[in-house]
């Protein structure tokens, strides 16, 4: 076709006198593949130069971030170890000059609503997500999400972990999990726990260990760790597996006993403290971690050095000592590591929400 396009004469000449018919279709073809191919080459160069601009483009913005203010999405309200490790970082941007940062606060539905704006923002860089394990029990938890936990987002830095504690009212007569394994056997449904909310760590610690131990314990949710723990103290309700630093305080002023705590290791803030794991139910953990993830859109590039930042921060002398006071082992480690985490996180929790029926709608 394109031999015939460039030398038409030579088909003109090897048909005379012989087929005058024949000669004239070879040309009407000619002329037909050669319109073909002028159409043909722009449009493909066209193409060429849109995904050689769309890519010179990235590169560019990768060079030049950050040039402008960072949002450090927090989808949890104030106080808590979420939201000071989002000012945690964004304090630090502005200390070290990498960038300007604010922390915006967007707590609500589960953590949902703060995660949806994230979701649906430019993958430049400029707005990222603190996360934490409702962000992966989220995932299956709910019948339907404005999001893919999996698909939009991308993962930057596993910045920290701690245990949830057991802990328990006075005047419960159980003084360890088998203990309590055996009350609850004998009187199911009878017993109850508080949460801080459906799809919450306190909530998936209590939900994991009645599926893995057989038992039936009523599900009490608050809104939020400090309700939640006036009620236990006043005896409203029995139990809850909480943040270790949230209640090893009450534990101390012996306002509540301590019964386990659910890392594979004893916390080193309470190492008299058992683990489940030894108390008798083998296999059973859950780390309370936190993160930070991007929009999936996110340029690699950037997403690499947000990872370099936030490890250097992670790092310093101030904010290992601001995590320990807050009971949080520092982790860090690369962006892909952390991907690779929620994934095991979501599947995780997953299999749970779907064995126990836990479900919002």
């Amino acid at each position: 076709m394109f031999e015939h396009s460039k030398s038409p004469n030579n088909d003109r000449r090897s048909g005379a006198g012989q087929n005058p018919g024949g000669n004239s279709r070879v040309a009407q073809a000619s002329d037909a593949s050669r319109r073909r191919v002028t159409h043909w080459i722009p449009a493909c160069a066209g193409m060429t130069m849109a995904v050689i601009s769309a890519t010179c483009a990235t590169q560019a913005a990768a060079q030049t971030y950050p040039a402008k203010q960072i949002r450090v999405v927090v989808p949890f309200p104030p106080g808590a170890f979420n939201d000071t490790l989002g000012r945690t970082i964004a304090q630090k941007f502005v200390e070290t000059g990498f960038a300007q940062a604010i922390v915006d606060n967007r707590p609500g539905a589960g953590s949902t609503i703060g995660t949806d704006i994230v979701a649906k923002s430019p993958g430049d860089g400029y707005t990222i997500l603190g996360v934490a394990v409702p962000f992966a029990v989220n995932a299956t938890l709910y019948g339907k999400l404005p999001y893919d936990t999996l698909k939009d987002f991308t993962g930057i830095i596993y910045a920290g972990a701690t245990p949830n504690m057991l802990v328990m009212h006075p005047s419960v007569p159980v003084g360890s999990i088998k203990e309590l394994i055996t009350l609850a056997k004998a009187k199911p449904d009878q017993l109850n726990y508080a949460s801080t909310g459906n799809g919450t760590s306190n909530h998936m610690s209590m939900e994991l260990f009645k599926l893995m131990t057989g038992t039936k314990i009523t599900h009490v949710p608050y809104k939020g760790s400090a309700p939640a723990l006036v009620d236990l103290i006043g005896g409203h309700v029995m139990m809850i597996f909480d943040n270790t630093p949230n209640v090893l305080p009450h534990v101390k002023a012996n306002k509540v006993k301590a019964i386990a705590v659910t890392s594979t290791k004893r916390s080193e803030l309470a190492p008299e403290v058992p683990t489940v794991i030894e108390s008798g139910v083998p296999g059973y953990e859950v780390n309370v971690w936190f993160g930070v993830v991007a929009p999936a859109s996110t340029p690699r590039d950037i997403v690499n050095r947000l990872n370099s930042e936030i490890n250097k921060i992670i790092a310093m002398n101030d904010v290992r000592q601001r995590f320990v006071n807050g009971g949080v082992t520092p982790v860090g480690g690369t962006a892909e590591q952390f991907t690779d985490h929620i994934r095991i996180e979501v599947a995780k929790w997953g299999k749970v929400v779907k064995a126990t029926g836990a479900r919002v709608e």
